[in-house]
């Protein structure tokens, strides 16, 4: 929940537990981009491969990266589509795949989750050479963080995280409007058409499925010793399920900058 380290088990905690995306965000990427069967994408910051995996079907072929080795063996392994491969690298190395793609050769550019640990205004610059024109960028925010909710299973949950960790937790991991405007003002200076879309649903979670989401963003030296888990499993099910259904309603915001 404070820096960039998704190494270790970390990363089976994001592969098992992170949300994944439905049908209908890929149906959005799709028609904002106008993408084919020969189009490229590439996912940046695609962690264990949750948003890569969606896009697959509806283009030629997808490139995830992400500058995490064990985030890329567990999307390596969750992955059996054909025409996804994956590139170890970070935000600051796109410049280096202008000459191994050549210019316009990219539909898309999705920053899912993820560009908050990124140089986001240099990002939007360093990714129009690589556009074929009506491609461009796509910031996608997959809901709110488990423990920033509106609902009192989620506050309860913020309270025992705030309380293991010794700190409270705020992050919102760009979710948050302002961090939103300020990506959208930076797209349109950087000279894409901005638009958004939404996608919403509702999910039912289990006891176990928060405690993993919540385990998928700590650093490793965060999460509880193996023989201590039982016991925050013991005390984040005593805080939220008497405020059940665990019920969330998910907003999967998108905000796209046409070139």
């Amino acid at each position: 929940m404070t820096a960039p380290a998704f190494g270790g088990e970390v990363s089976e905690f994001y592969q098992r537990f992170r949300r994944g995306y439905p049908p209908s965000v890929a149906e959005a990427l799709a028609t904002a981009f106008a993408l084919t069967p020969g189009d490229v994408v590439l996912d940046l910051g695609c962690g264990t491969g949750q948003l890569t995996r969606v896009l697959a079907p509806r283009v030629g072929a997808v490139l995830g990266m992400d500058p995490e080795p064990a985030m890329l063996a567990q999307a390596r392994r969750a992955t059996s589509a054909p025409n996804v491969g994956w590139l170890l690298g970070a935000d600051s190395d796109i410049g280096a795949l202008t000459p191994a793609l050549g210019p316009g050769r990219l539909a898309a550019v999705t920053v899912a989750q993820a560009l908050h640990w990124m140089d986001h205004e240099r990002l939007f610059a360093d990714v129009r050479p690589l556009l074929r024109p009506g491609g461009g960028v796509a910031v996608v925010t997959n809901g709110e963080p488990l423990w920033l909710q509106d609902t009192a299973w989620s506050a309860a949950l913020r309270e025992v995280v705030s309380s293991f960790l010794g700190t409270p937790v705020h992050r919102t991991c760009g979710t948050d409007d302002a961090s939103q405007a300020r990506y959208r003002t930076a797209l349109e200076a950087a000279g894409y058409a901005v638009d958004q879309r939404v996608v919403e649903y509702v999910t039912t979670l289990t006891v176990e499925e928060i405690v993993g989401g919540v385990y998928s963003a700590m650093s490793p030296e965060q999460l509880p010793a193996p023989d201590a888990r039982e016991a925050f499993t013991k005390r984040v099910r005593a805080a939220v399920v008497p405020h059940g259904p665990l019920r969330e309603q998910v907003r999967v915001r998108l905000l796209i900058g046409v070139r």
